[in-house]
């Protein structure tokens, strides 16, 4: 028996990266049913950092990893933590890792990572564009700072990496940081700008605005939790708790929850894990930076938004399962201290985590398998909202079946 397709594409994932894909599905001519458990953007999209981070061309760790190994699982407030009790779920995951920085498999990490990251600002720029929003986002820039002298040395050595992989970034000395940021405290040494990158200045009304044109062209939303499903002849039929679901072919985009459904369709087992991150939203905080800026000593990022200053870094790995450590998000204001001339303001802070969705080699998975019924689209780790527009365009190319762009890098069956 062949089943009925009741819609051509179902995007399983409503968060910024199925969204995006959606919306470009159906302006090829789709008709698509988005499907999530909750609401649109209310996963890891809602409270990412806002940084369109362009120039963060490099894996998620390097081989120094080893050495801080003792103090993840030592430092619950370290800005990265691997809890002990997940330690042997996560060992799996952590041997591939090692296994990817090796100098063959980290370099092609570098490129895939760099292919993406430079299709992104253009490709934001277009999407935000197409639907009158272009607002939302702010190419202005984003600063890494430095406080101790002896820090200079490894930040030259970042900036000679950068400008290998032709990332655009200029040093800046201490008086211009002072003068581009005034409200920074005049102990930073300098930093590094990198003038391609900007902010968005809501990331979660850029889901629900990206949602809305996706429905003004058509595409229907379905909030279910989907449990399983089939592959037939005539597609794909999803099981979800609010009953059975076909379509032609369907794009998995559930970010951190992909594994499952992927298992199920295509036989893949992938590797995936999540980086849990938080952030701390201080609204009271409107005028203290002009731009993003993150902390090498530190290790978070401090984002200019409508709603406030988030601070927002850290990674912690203890699963999907595990309740969130709060206390990890009120540290980002503790890490703070020193950075301004006067102290932020906690006053109505609200604290959040949310679950990144992480492979061992850094790499998303975009591709088409199963015959071209299913569509993948998931694990872009801490760079969802980067290379979320990108990766929309990518997949409509590969729903109309071509192939643009080297991909080979993101296959499914590289694992």
């Amino acid at each position: 028996m062949v089943e009925t397709a009741e819609t051509d594409i179902a995007v399983v994932g409503a968060g910024i990266v199925g969204v995006a894909c959606a919306l470009q599905l159906a302006r090829q001519g789709r008709r698509v049913t988005l499907v999530d458990r909750q609401a649109p953007g209310r996963g890891a999209s809602y409270g990412n950092a806002g940084h369109l981070a362009t120039e963060q061309v490099f894996p998620i760790a390097d081989l120094s990893i080893l050495k801080r190994l003792p103090r993840m699982l030592l430092d619950p407030m370290g800005p990265l933590r691997l809890d002990w009790k997940y330690l042997p779920k996560a060992m799996p995951w952590f041997t591939r890792l090692l296994l990817n920085l090796r100098p063959g498999p980290f370099q092609r990490s570098v490129a895939g990572i760099r292919s993406l990251n430079e299709g992104s600002l253009g490709a934001w720029q277009r999407l935000l564009g197409s639907i009158g929003r272009g607002e939302l986002f702010q190419e202005d820039g984003s600063l890494l700072v430095f406080e101790r002298p002896e820090s200079r040395q490894a930040l030259e050595a970042l900036r000679a990496r950068m400008q290998q992989q032709a990332v655009a970034v200029d040093f800046w000395s201490a008086d211009t940081v002072r003068e581009a940021a005034p409200q920074l405290s005049p102990s930073l040494q300098g930093g590094l700008f990198f003038p391609r990158t900007g902010h968005f200045i809501d990331p979660y009304r850029v889901v629900c605005e990206l949602f809305e044109a996706a429905k003004a062209s058509g595409v229907r939303f379905v909030q279910a939790q989907v449990d399983g499903g089939r592959l037939h002849s005539g597609g794909v039929r999803l099981a979800s708790d609010q009953g059975t679901l076909d379509a032609r072919q369907v794009l998995i985009s559930c970010g951190a929850h992909s594994t499952r459904l992927t298992a199920t369709l295509t036989g893949k087992q992938v590797p995936l894990d999540t980086e849990r991150g938080y952030h701390l939203m201080l609204p009271g905080e409107h005028q203290r930076l002009p731009f993003a800026v993150t902390s090498l000593e530190r290790k978070f990022i401090m984002t200019p938004m409508a709603e406030g200053l988030r601070l927002a870094g850290t990674v912690e790995f203890a699963g999907l399962d595990a309740p969130p450590s709060m206390q990890r998000a009120w540290q980002l204001h503790r890490l703070s201290k020193g950075l301004f001339r006067r102290d932020l303001s906690v006053e109505g802070a609200t604290p959040w985590m949310g679950f990144r969705p992480s492979l061992p080699d850094s790499l998303p998975v975009i591709d088409r398998v199963c015959d071209g019924r299913v569509l993948l689209a998931f694990g872009h780790q801490h760079l969802g909202l980067t290379q979320a527009a990108v990766t929309a365009e990518w997949v409509g190319r590969l729903a109309d079946r071509e192939s643009g762009a080297d991909m080979a890098a993101y296959r499914l069956d590289r694992f």
